[in-house]
């Protein structure tokens, strides 16, 4: 008896099944943000109601709060800070991680094994252990409500894990391509540039939107570190909860806010990122 098709009808219907809880856990994901966003638009009696009303009357009064309708405060110096500081690390970060994987994945170095290693167990560290003392060096340098603080925590919290998916990244990189570009005397900064950078851009791209996302949504350097200055989105976004309690409207609309350029980034940057998660999974 031939059994080809009865394991092809297993595998479709495993397939199907498998498929079904993956758009499960997708809705289950989905549901919070779109329930944050429909919250937003509702005042803050229907947004109160218990259960939440789905029918209740939509208005853009939260958002005219977050933007300073009704209290004056501007949202736009922590969002500014929060893109300063989230842009420029990914660009060091990128610049560090680079060619710290090309030297592990490529050029021959001893001990690679340990040196990833290394750079793991820098984030075993918990956060808050490392907070005082980075709270006593910035204060001694002068440099507490000072966004370049935040720049360089945040390119030293995401440089690890940076090196690690780039590693993995570039060792998909073929040699073949890297030896012509040696016969033909490209140095390393062309080769970095004009032959690893071309094929490695998905991973490139799939680090770069890690390392943005992690610096946006970091708070608890943020929280310490900075005040009226430098305060970032998330530290703006803590300002909601107040001693007369929590405005559930107007903080999904300031949630919904600042969630929005990661949800840009990650949409303009979707096709390249599975590309690139994609390629470090494939050996």
């Amino acid at each position: 008896m031939n059994s080809a098709p009865l394991t092809g009808l297993r595998r479709r219907r495993t397939g199907s099944l498998l498929g079904l809880v993956a758009w499960l856990c997708g809705i289950a994901f989905f549901l919070p943000v779109a329930w944050m966003v429909l919250t937003s638009f509702h005042s803050e009696t229907d947004a109160a109601t218990n259960p939440p009303s789905l029918g209740a009357s939509l208005t853009l009064h939260g958002y005219r709060e977050f933007f300073g309708a009704g209290t004056g405060v501007s949202p736009w110096p922590p969002l500014i800070n929060s893109l300063t500081a989230s842009v420029i690390s990914t660009l060091l970060v990128l610049a560090l991680a680079v060619p710290a994987a090309y030297a592990l994945s490529i050029k021959p170095v001893r001990k690679w094994s340990d040196v990833m290693f290394f750079f793991l167990s820098t984030k075993m560290l918990p956060l808050i252990a490392g907070l005082l003392p980075i709270y006593l060096v910035a204060q001694n340098t002068g440099m507490l409500d000072n966004i370049w603080l935040l720049i360089i925590l945040y390119t030293s919290m995401n440089l690890p894990i940076a090196v690690w998916m780039m590693r993995s990244f570039l060792s998909e990189v073929p040699v073949e391509m890297l030896e012509a570009a040696s016969i033909d005397g490209a140095g390393l900064h062309t080769t970095l540039l004009r032959i690893v950078a071309p094929v490695a851009m998905p991973g490139i791209a799939a680090t770069a939107l890690i390392s943005f996302i992690f610096s946006w949504n970091e708070l608890l350097f943020a929280r310490v570190l900075t005040g009226i200055v430098a305060g970032t989105s998330p530290v703006f976004l803590t300002g909601f909860v107040t001693s007369q309690g929590l405005f559930l409207a107007k903080v999904c609309a300031a949630a919904t806010v600042i969630s929005l350029p990661v949800l840009i980034a990650g949409f303009a940057a979707q096709d390249k990122l599975v590309q690139g998660l994609s390629l470090g999974a494939v050996k």
